[in-house]
């Protein structure tokens, strides 16, 4: 029997974990993304990274593995958890089923705009957020944007829910996205985001949802050319650290780890609202026909989504937070 990759990626960090028994700044923090060498949230990881090499005269630096090196966020959480990984920038949706709160942020139509999402997240509701993972073997760093998520497809613009009715679409491993394709009309299908490329081309699925940079990074305009902004979902992306790892610091050391992830934040905006525009120009250079979308008929579905997803004491006094924040 092969070993899964799972196995093979515990089997490569079993040495650099059985050496934890180090001082920290003895190896460099790994810290691990799926996302490609060049990513925003790659290369503000890494900023933060050289901040605290400044920082602390290069006692604390940082070793990345960036692009899935190590393997789907699934399994490098796990392994961020047990203090294999120091640092890993993963999807939001990955952690939903660890801690309750991270769900809040993916509740469709929460935030009214992109300035609206970043008060938020930097204010007292993002910050409960964060601290909700410590007792699940995690420290909350950061959040970092990932987009304005929105339907795309290869039969024709979506402009109304019935336009998505009987459209496969590819979502995330999570029962928000699944609850909240369903509850407006389409048909969706959970994949991995690495199959959604060749299920475009073979029509396993007709169309996917996801943000300007994926869709560009992806191909997937090749295939699926009318993108449809829906803008439902404004999910974010998380940075956390292994508790650990964490404990393992000092006070002092602790305070400017998260003063360097919070500089990071800015960096990374910066990088993301730039390549959210140029991939949007170049995707449309190519022939993607790209339409608005009245988004209140949607929003008028989604209602059982948020009863399922939202319906804790805890859910609603966040949603009631973030709902209180203007922009």
């Amino acid at each position: 029997m092969r070993p899964s990759r799972r196995a093979l990626i515990t089997t490569a960090l079993a040495a650099p974990l059985a050496a934890c028994v180090q001082e920290i700044g003895e190896r460099p923090l790994r810290v691990s993304d799926t996302h490609p060498a060049g990513y925003p949230t790659v290369a503000a990881v890494a900023e933060m990274g050289r901040l605290l090499a400044e920082r602390t005269k290069g006692r604390l630096r940082f070793a990345m593995y960036p692009g899935g090196q190590l393997g789907e966020e699934i399994d490098t959480l796990e392994i961020t958890i047990f203090g294999g990984l120091d640092l890993n920038r993963v999807n939001l949706a990955a952690l939903n089923s660890i801690a309750a709160e991270t769900i809040v942020p993916s509740l469709p139509f929460l935030f009214r705009s992109k300035a609206h999402m970043r008060a938020a997240l930097d204010g007292p509701p993002g910050r409960a957020i964060l601290d909700s993972l410590e007792p699940h073997g995690l420290i909350g760093l950061a959040f970092y944007d990932s987009g304005e998520r929105s339907f795309y497809n290869t039969r024709g613009p979506i402009r109304t829910p019935a336009d998505l009715a009987g459209l496969k679409l590819r979502v995330q491993s999570s029962d928000l996205f699944v609850a909240l394709v369903q509850a407006m009309g389409g048909d969706p299908t959970p994949m991995s985001y690495g199959e959604v490329y060749q299920a475009l081309v073979t029509g396993v699925v007709d169309g996917a949802e996801n943000n300007w940079p994926s869709y560009e990074d992806s191909r997937h305009f090749e295939v699926a050319g009318f993108y449809s902004l829906t803008r439902h979902v404004m999910t974010p992306e998380i940075l956390v650290m292994s508790a650990r790892t964490w404990n393992r610091l000092s006070a002092e050391d602790q305070a400017v780890v998260r003063d360097c992830a919070r500089q990071s934040v800015p960096f990374m905006r910066e990088l993301w609202d730039a390549r959210e525009t140029a991939a949007r120009a170049r995707v449309a250079a190519k022939g993607v026909q790209i339409n608005e979308v009245e988004t209140a008929p949607f929003q008028a579905l989604v209602a059982p989504v948020w009863d399922r997803f939202a319906r804790t004491a805890r859910a609603r006094m966040l949603v009631d937070q973030i709902k209180a924040i203007p922009g």
